[in-house]
């Protein structure tokens, strides 16, 4: 069984703050990136600041290269195939609420909960169908070219076909590793080879961060539902019953046939 048809992603872990699309990158010496929304260097040590609270991630700054702007939601032309850049050029009629239904479709199919591929696609593009990254990952759950192409997926610009793919990798990541969340979701950003070398989540800054905003983003998520849920529930409990007219007058009458409420 494939936990109840749902993966439950309640995981304890220092989870960090989501980057603003459209920040700055630090490009790390290993050939990873850290996207950040700002910085500031004290010692031998540059802290950058995730988002716009308050968390924020520490590197040794002889292990930054350089730093350069976030391109990660905007198209590249060159990176993009002759056909995606026709697809990219179009305006996009795909509403949001569109978007739901495809993610929530497909995360049925591959029995997966809805709200972690929704984690995976905020963390990966910022829900953008056209995000096409530095390295050349592209649209909603940034594929690969050969990734998109072992998927089947022709034009990863399509956000169905993207999102089919995606949850396809990621499930069967998910099976890979024994249904270990952390395990998958490192080797979905660093690639199955680099678990397999460091026997679990690599050494690397952005894959660290990218494995903790997901689940925090998800556990947000919960949180809230959980707390939606209790406040429907108590003021389901709390409020009045108001019975029809009629419906007084047999209870009147008959005070004996209404059962009692167990508890």
């Amino acid at each position: 069984m494939l936990l109840a048809k749902k993966i439950g992603l309640a995981i304890g872990l220092l989870l960090l703050a989501l980057p603003a699309l459209g920040t700055d990158l630090a490009i790390l010496h290993n050939g990873f990136s850290i996207r950040h929304e700002r910085r500031e260097t004290v010692s031998s040590v540059t802290r950058l600041y995730l988002g716009t609270g308050k968390d924020y991630v520490d590197i040794a700054t002889a292990q930054i290269e350089r730093f350069e702007k976030d391109q990660s939601a905007v198209v590249v032309p060159a990176l993009v195939p002759a056909m995606a850049q026709a697809q990219a050029a179009r305006p996009q009629a795909q509403k949001p609420q569109d978007l739901k239904e495809v993610i929530n479709t497909i995360s049925d199919q591959h029995h997966l909960d809805p709200d972690f591929i929704s984690s995976v696609i905020h963390a990966e593009s910022g829900f953008n169908p056209r995000a096409v990254s530095p390295k050349g990952a592209q649209g909603l759950m940034q594929l690969m070219p050969g990734t998109a192409s072992k998927l089947g997926v022709s034009n990863a610009f399509d956000p169905r076909a993207n999102v089919e793919g995606g949850t396809r990798y990621l499930s069967e990541l998910l099976e890979r590793y024994n249904f270990d969340v952390i395990k998958a979701l490192a080797a979905y950003n660093a690639g199955p080879h680099r678990v397999q070398q460091y026997g679990g989540v690599p050494p690397y800054y952005e894959t660290r961060t990218y494995v903790a905003r997901i689940v925090r983003d998800y556990n947000r998520k919960k949180i809230a539902e959980r707390k939606a849920a209790a406040a429907n529930a108590k003021a389901a409990r709390t409020k009045p019953a108001t019975p029809k007219a009629g419906a007084r007058v047999k209870q009147a009458a008959l005070p004996n046939l209404a059962p009692q409420a167990s508890r």
